[in-house]
């Protein structure tokens, strides 16, 4: 009886190792900098900012990859997100603060080269000394939720006409 249960076992493993084989493998993707499509970055962001999706969707479950281009004097007020934020600084220079106010004394630079990991719910803030290309990769979906209400573009009263 017991040689039953193991070769039931070992027959059921084996085809689980036949259809993971057969299984077709995931596309292999390269990206360029030219190929980069770049649009305005997210609502929930102040304007100003463009982006391109390199990976995933970030509006979605799962993992994304983007990058942001960021202008010289560019911030994003106190917030935080509800998943892990990675930035890596390809160019340019940022400074990054934690908390829920602005504190620029205590605001860290970060050159390029530079990474960060912003853990969920981590209040931090943004504000870049030069042209910045950044780097962002997480887990989706991507939302913002800002410490003063206020500061969230989504909130803005819209333009008089």
């Amino acid at each position: 009886m017991r040689k039953r249960v193991v070769l039931g076992t070992l027959g059921l493993v084996a085809a689980a190792v036949a259809a993971v084989a057969q299984a077709p493998a995931p596309a292999h993707t390269i990206t360029t900098p030219e190929s980069l499509v770049w649009g305005p970055g997210p609502p929930a962001l102040p304007k100003g900012m463009t982006v391109a999706v390199l990976a995933g969707n970030p509006a979605q479950p799962g993992p994304y990859t983007l990058r942001a281009k960021l202008p010289a004097g560019y911030t994003i007020p106190p917030h935080w997100h509800p998943t892990d934020e990675n930035l890596t600084v390809l160019s340019g220079e940022m400074m990054v603060g934690m908390g829920e106010s602005i504190d620029a004394a205590s605001m860290q630079t970060m050159g390029a080269g530079s990474y960060a990991v912003m853990p969920s719910p981590m209040r931090h803030y943004v504000r870049t000394k030069t042209d910045v290309l950044l780097q962002v990769h997480g887990t989706g979906p991507f939302t913002i939720t800002y410490v003063n209400a206020a500061d969230d573009p989504r909130s803005a009263a819209p333009a008089a006409k």
